[in-house]
């Protein structure tokens, strides 16, 4: 008869040397998660914050978060991209409560302390006093120095349009940060080519985190879970495919070339997802068009770790930003975009094949609702293991899909980062 463990362990370790066997207390465990955004979000990573489009004028701004701190990216009227803490250097308020806007400066409603786009401090109301009866009452210290209370400036890296800052100023290049092996895939997609936005998707799944990345790491799924993607030949175990990693195992590529739609062979016998007969009323969603910048995959999905997924999924593009809210939760953010020189005819095919993705996509809501089910059995169980062991027990780039290797990269780097 097998014991059950009565208490959660006080001092959770990761038994064995391995990185294939998941104790679940890494995604239930506060003190593991607070000590994740310390490593992993606030030191020696980038993070994403956004695209370059989505602030194309001077003054323009989006507020977003990186780990759980609140950060504003900014274009400053000389045109530069700034990300400053949201955070007053004054009485600590979080002065910005629009998503997004324009201004030509930061002012917090509070004491209406006032900041350049750039983040400097530029004027204190009453900093010499008040005047009343011959005499200043108040004011600021006379050793106060302005320069001395500017915001918290993130230090900032721009790639084909698109943003990343980081906590940590010391930290590696963006490049040295991805990798040539990944920076190669991100360049495919970043192209140089000017973006153009879409639209937004939010939702916020009751899961940790690291679900997310585990789930667009994990090519054993998608041709088992999603009735679109195996039924249409979009992503099936048999499709010619690709699975790649930094040298360091942190940040992946799986890339696929779809195959035949709706072929019944040895991957879809028994596979209940698989619909043979199903019938699509708007062929539109299914209507592919090649682009010459894919070269031949017609998908491929990057994790860059922690915080972004950057999906092209047939003529469908997007970031997918993930946004932890507790060690139990995340937000989850889609931007959708396009390209400026797309033809009509093309953006409406791309926003026609996002009905795919987003919290109810065709696909992806499969994906939210087994990552709040898996934190479920987590938070149940949590002195048990999750096993990523398809394929082997080691993490190395392969040219098939059958296998967990990307996992186990992740959580080999997880665990030298977070001392486990």
């Amino acid at each position: 008869m097998n014991q059950v463990p009565e208490v959660f362990p006080k001092n959770p370790k990761w038994e064995g040397e391995g990185k294939s066997r998941i104790p679940f207390w890494a995604y239930t465990d506060s003190d593991i998660y607070k000590r994740e955004l310390e490593r992993l979000f606030y030191k020696n990573h980038w993070c994403y914050v956004g695209l370059e489009a989505e602030v194309p004028n001077p003054g323009d701004f989006k507020r977003t978060v990186i780990g759980e701190r609140s950060v504003i990216m900014t274009r400053d009227l000389d045109g530069e991209i700034n990300v400053i803490e949201n955070v007053c250097a004054h009485r600590g308020m979080q002065f910005c409560r629009k998503r997004h806007g324009n201004a030509k400066e930061m002012v917090c409603p509070y004491h209406q302390w006032n900041y350049s786009l750039k983040g400097d401090l530029q004027g204190v109301p009453f900093l010499r006093g008040v005047k009343r009866d011959g005499q200043v009452q108040g004011g600021m210290p006379k050793e106060f120095k302005a320069k001395e209370h500017s915001l918290n400036k993130l230090k900032v890296a721009t790639r084909g349009g698109v943003v990343f800052a980081s906590f940590d100023h010391d930290i590696e290049s963006f490049e040295d940060f991805l990798g040539p092996e990944i920076l190669h895939y991100f360049d495919r997609l970043f192209n140089g080519r000017q973006l153009k936005i879409l639209g937004y998707n939010r939702q916020r799944i009751p899961g940790n985190w690291k679900l997310m990345q585990e789930n667009i790491k994990d090519p054993y799924h998608p041709g088992l879970l999603h009735t679109w993607f195996i039924t249409y030949g979009l992503w099936r175990a048999d499709n010619k495919s690709a699975l790649r990693m930094d040298d360091q195992h942190r940040h992946a590529a799986m890339i696929s070339t779809r195959g035949n739609a709706q072929t019944k062979n040895e991957v879809t016998t028994g596979i209940t997802s698989f619909k043979e007969s199903m019938e699509i009323n708007d062929k539109r969603l299914l209507d592919i068009v090649h682009e010459d910048w894919w070269g031949e995959p017609t998908a491929v999905m990057m994790t860059i770790f922690p915080s972004v997924i950057f999906q092209q999924q047939v003529n469908s593009v997007s970031t997918r930003h993930i946004q932890p809210d507790g060690h139990g939760s995340f937000d989850f953010v889609w931007t959708h975009f396009g390209f400026e020189d797309d033809t009509p005819e093309m953006t409406q095919r791309r926003l026609i094949q996002a009905n795919l993705f987003g919290p109810a996509g065709f696909v992806s809501a499969d994906d939210g609702e087994v990552i709040e089910f898996s934190q479920s059995g987590f938070e149940q169980k949590p002195y048990h293991r999750a096993l990523a062991e398809l394929g082997g027990y080691e993490a190395e780039n392969t040219e098939h899909m059958v296998t967990e290797t990307l996992i186990r990269g992740m959580y080999e780097y997880w665990r030298k980062v977070m001392e486990i």
